[in-house]
């Protein structure tokens, strides 16, 4: 299968929707489509006409994580290194990136898919959605999942899905801090398009400042965080969307921001 048929991207009204292409893998991650998905998020990163991205699945499944069967077919320490390193970059261009990022989630969403999931700054599931880190199952601990995953849900609840590889269900996941909304199958288009509507209504410039801000202070100490939480409102107010959004409060009137 071509390189570029396994990820498809489509933009409407400042929304870039990535859909993971590989249905009859259930879109597993394999080395090739990593590498897509690194050079959209790079395109995406520079590109100030889009303002929210949304990551999908098609076909039965969101995500059934790494490509088992291009694993086992080169399974030299130096494969496994790059395969989880290049994985590694995926996930962090994620969290780097300017615009918010929703993962629309349906079917399976199974160890780096649900460590896809745990990554991006938002999640709306199908009621019918399931989740696990199931390495553990075929004697792999999901290590690289357990980051995005322990850094969502409580450490305990994150051990136990780690050490059981058992599934949970939509529910539960947004309960336990994994996911944003949950909706029936049939609304999950409709419930991401109202918060890309939300998100794409705000200043730009305020969504991209506050998204570094937020991740960058969750690795500080307390006064450390709050320094730079000052320091990025401080910059904030010195911007014109700023200006303009408190202009227009007072004024009673909706903002006009500059940058769209």
């Amino acid at each position: 299968m071509p390189t570029e048929s396994i990820l498809l991207r489509s933009d409407v009204g400042g929304v870039t929707t990535l859909t993971l292409n590989r249905p009859a893998q259930f879109n597993a991650l394999s080395v090739e489509l990593l590498s897509a998905l690194q050079a959209a998020l790079d395109a995406i990163a520079k590109d100030t006409s889009v303002r929210v991205v949304v990551i999908a699945g098609a076909g039965k499944a969101f995500c059934a994580g790494h490509d088992l069967k291009q694993m086992r077919a080169d399974p030299s320490k130096a494969s496994m290194q790059r395969l989880f390193a290049q994985c590694g970059r995926v996930m962090t261009s994620l969290t780097e990136l300017p615009q918010p990022v929703i993962a629309r989630v349906h079917g399976i969403a199974t160890a780096a898919g649900c460590q896809l999931v745990a990554q991006c700054d938002l999640a709306v599931a199908a009621d019918s959605a399931r989740f696990a880190v199931s390495g553990i199952n075929v004697g792999l601990f999901c290590a690289t999942p357990a980051v995005a995953l322990s850094r969502n849900i409580g450490r305990k609840q994150a051990m136990e899905m780690l050490l059981t590889g058992d599934f949970i269900d939509a529910p539960e996941a947004l309960r336990r801090g994994l996911l944003s909304r949950v909706v029936p199958l049939e609304k999950l288009d409709a419930e991401v398009a109202k918060l890309t509507d939300s998100i794409r209504g705000k200043s730009a410039v305020a969504v991209a400042l506050g998204k570094g801000m937020f991740y960058r202070q969750l690795e500080l100490g307390l006064s450390g965080a709050y320094e730079l939480a000052s320091e990025t409102m401080a910059c904030n107010m010195m911007s014109d969307d700023a200006i303009e959004g408190i202009d227009a409060f007072m004024a009673k009137r909706p903002p006009v921001w500059k940058a769209r």
